[in-house]
Order: structure tokens, then C-alpha cells, then sequence
């Protein structure tokens, strides 16, 4: 016959597990407090560069750091950032001045680092057999403000062209390719037409171009690098021949104007914390590896180790002004970058 539990062991009982519960308890609470997370958002044109970085990254720290990177358009990207959201944003196109004035207004300071070069692809359906190649004048009938509801057949754009419907695909508004895009085509930052598919994510573009065979989209040249048996490419003429994007075109600047510098930018103040100022170390050593992994154009290595510099004294602001730039070639982008 087994011997009743005194009252008293059996409040020892329970003391030693209510305390075990709270050591468990407080190693749990312990994890979560110390859990080290950088936050990204921003252009989806980036993305695939700085999640390549953070995938390397968290390899690298051993899981002891957590990277996330959104896609929310370098517009959206810069609405986060700027409400201090998010430590880093990628970017397709330099901050402008009302991005400027919302990161001053919330006191957010930021380091702006170039990461690679990029073109923007102009493509259509494999299955097009009538273009060749199209101008600029072409484009700009096509997708300024004044085309909306007008221009809506091939034909209209060239009339031995077929008499077919033009189905449209670009960036979102939100997208810094849309603003580039509109800058370098229309003449003005963000005059477009309205009537056509939009997104922030290319992806979503490749799929429609790639099931449309009347379509033709615009974004980023990686994006049709990653999917040529999909897509097919439209070279540009701007009055001197026409031209298509490539690694060397891009970086030579005979892609014009559709060629482009893409940055990362840091909030001054999560810098000081150790994971995000080891994370952008780590991305501009290797930036230029994995760019090229993801099929983008890598920057000289003088302009990668002036962005160190720039960043190791913590050198904030813009050295574009807030003004939408195009056609900015390697050479004119490294003397940007020697003067900040």
C-alpha cells in the first residue's frame, strides 16, 4: 500500500514546477528578445540581388541573423523606409524629392549605395513575327498619356505592321521602373496611359507577355534574361540604329535610354546596429559575384569599394538631387560617386 503525499512535498512539487515553467518560459522570451531580423522592401527589379545577398548572408551567420526582403515598388519601398519601417530599400532609380522631404519630416537619414547596373527589356510574344525593332518616337505614340484609349492596334503604331490588337504590360506605379521608363520614353516622370496591365512584380509582366501573343511589356532586363524562351526582345532604336540590351551594351552604354544604375539604401540609424552593418558589408564584398549570378551587370570594383568607403563614414543623402536621371552611363556614375 503506497504512502500517502504529504501536503508539504506536495508544494515542493509544484514550486520546483512553476520554476521550471518560468526557466522555460524566460529561455523562450530570452530567444525571441535577442532574435536578430534586417527588414527590406522596395523594388522588385533589386530583389532578386539583395535576396541572393541575404540567402549568402544568413548561410554565412549560421541562421544567427534574419534577413526579410519585400516587394513593394521603389515607391512603396520608399513610403516604409521612410516611415522607418524597414532598414534598407531597394531602389530602381534614385530617391526624388518628395521621398526626401517624408524621410526629413521622420527624421530618417540614409545612405545611398549603388549595387549594379541594369537595362530595361522591351519585349513581345515569341510568337510576334512582325516586329523587328522599334524606335523611341514608337513608344512614346504608344504609351504617352495622350495614347490612352486611342492607340490600341499595331497597325496605329505602323501601318505595316497587322492589324491586331496591342495588349500592354509594364510597370506599377508604385515601381521606380515606371518612373524611370516614363522619364526616358515620354519625357516626364510617371505621364503614361493608364489602360494597360500593371505591376510591381515582374513576374507577374513575363507571365502575361509570355501568354499574350498580341503583348508588349516593359521591366527589367534580368527579368527577360531569366525567361528568353518565353520572351522575345525588342531592340531600341534612338537615332542611332537599333540596338538590343546586353551585358555589353548595357555596360558601354549603347543601350540608351533604357540603361540604369540600382541602388540599396540604409537608414543611418540601423546601420549602428551590428547585423544590418555587417549585412550591407557583406553585400557590397560579394555584390559583384552575385549580380552576375542573377543576371544582372556588376559595377566596376572602384565603384563598389567607394560605396564602402561611403558607407564605413556613414556619408548620408543623394547625390542625384531628387530628380528622376536617365541615360547615366558607368563612367558618369563613378564621378558621381568620387564627389560625395
Amino acid at each position: 500500500m503506497k504512502k500517502p503525499i504529504s501536503r508539504r512535498f506536495k508544494a515542493l512539487l509544484i514550486g520546483l514546477s512553476f520554476c521550471a515553467t518560468l526557466i522555460i518560459l524566460g529561455s523562450f522570451t530570452g530567444s525571441f528578445a535577442q532574435e536578430k531580423i534586417v527588414r527590406i522592401d522596395g523594388s522588385s527589379t533589386v530583389y532578386p540581388i539583395t535576396e541572393a545577398v541575404a540567402e549568402e548572408f544568413q548561410k554565412f551567420k549560421k541562421g544567427s541573423v534574419r534577413v526579410t526582403v519585400g516587394i513593394s515598388g521603389t515607391g512603396g519601398g520608399f513610403k516604409k523606409f521612410c516611415r522607418g519601417e524597414t532598414d534598407i530599400s531597394n531602389a530602381s532609380r534614385p530617391i526624388v524629392k518628395k521621398e526626401i522631404e517624408a524621410c526629413k519630416q521622420a527624421g530618417v537619414e540614409y545612405i545611398e549605395l549603388p549595387v549594379a547596373y541594369d537595362g530595361m527589356a522591351v519585349v513581345v510574344n515569341p510568337k510576334n513575327n512582325w516586329v523587328s525593332y522599334m524606335t523611341v518616337a514608337q513608344l512614346k505614340m504608344i504609351w504617352e498619356p495622350e495614347a490612352q484609349g486611342k492607340i490600341k492596334r499595331w497597325n496605329q503604331v505602323n501601318p505595316n505592321w497587322p492589324n491586331y490588337p496591342l495588349n500592354l504590360y509594364g510597370a506599377g506605379v508604385d515601381s521606380g521602373t515606371f518612373d524611370y521608363f516614363t522619364e526616358a520614353i515620354v519625357g516626364k516622370a510617371r505621364a503614361s496611359r493608364g489602360d494597360y496591365t500593371a505591376s510591381e512584380d515582374d513576374n507577374v509582366l513575363v507571365q502575361g507577355v509570355a501568354g499574350d501573343p498580341y503583348a508588349l511589356g516593359y521591366f527589367g532586363y534580368a527579368y527577360y534574361a531569366e525567361n528568353k524562351d518565353k520572351l522575345k526582345i525588342v531592340p531600341i532604336d534612338n537615332g542611332k540604329g537599333p540596338v538590343a540590351p546586353s551585358e555589353k551594351t548595357i555596360m558601354d552604354g549603347t543601350y540608351q535610354p533604357l540603361s540604369r544604375p540600382i541602388f540599396i539604401y540604409v537608414n543611418k540609424k540601423s546601420a549602428e546596429r551590428p547585423e544590418v552593418r555587417e549585412f550591407v558589408e557583406f553585400y557590397l564584398r560579394n555584390a559583384s559575384r552575385l549580380v552576375k549570378q542573377v543576371k544582372y551587370i556588376p559595377l566596376p570594383e572602384k565603384a563598389y569599394k567607394l560605396a564602402e568607403e561611403r558607407f564605413a563614414k556613414r556619408k548620408t543623402g543623394t547625390v542625384f538631387g531628387g530628380e528622376p536621371k536617365t541615360g547615366i552611363k558607368v563612367e558618369d556614375l563613378l564621378r558621381l560617386e568620387e564627389r560625395k
